[in-house]
């Protein structure tokens, strides 16, 4: 099983609103930052914001923060809004052409893997993944 890159860097952009929280961080910054899409974060963060994870201030002097505390993201939640489905295998989608769904017993185990996966996200909030600004590499003070 694999996450999408945009449940990923759901998580990474929560990482690094929470160790910022002192101030409004850019997509731009976050971009280089992770080295990654400026355009793909800039999607992340919308979705994060409409799921009110994160607050967005617009204009020449805006950006995001973290619109909750840290203690009440569960990271379970946040896969639930970010990622699309989690079809692990055909019998999961609804256009399921497989023959043998009908007596097959691997979706009710995969169903149950998938369950213990998420119980075990719930079990834990952003707060438990705080890191440092530097730790992202960044000089304290500076962006």
């Amino acid at each position: 099983m694999r996450l999408t890159h945009f449940s990923d860097y759901a998580l990474r952009v929560l990482m690094y609103a929470a160790a910022q929280r002192e101030r409004l961080i850019t997509i731009e910054e976050t971009a280089v930052v992770y080295k990654i899409s400026r355009n793909h974060l800039m999607k992340v963060v919308t979705v994060l914001t409409r799921a009110g994870y994160l607050k967005a201030v617009r204009g020449r002097t805006g950006g995001f923060t973290l619109a909750v505390s840290p203690n009440n993201i569960r990271l379970g939640t946040v896969m639930r809004v970010t990622e699309p489905d989690f079809a692990m295998a055909e019998c999961f989608t609804a256009d399921n052409r497989c023959q043998i769904t009908p007596s097959c017993r691997l979706r009710g185990v995969l169903s149950e893997a998938l369950d213990a996966f998420v119980a075990t996200l719930d079990r834990y909030t952003l707060n438990d993944l705080l890191l440092r600004p530097e730790d992202f590499g960044l000089k304290l003070g500076k962006r």
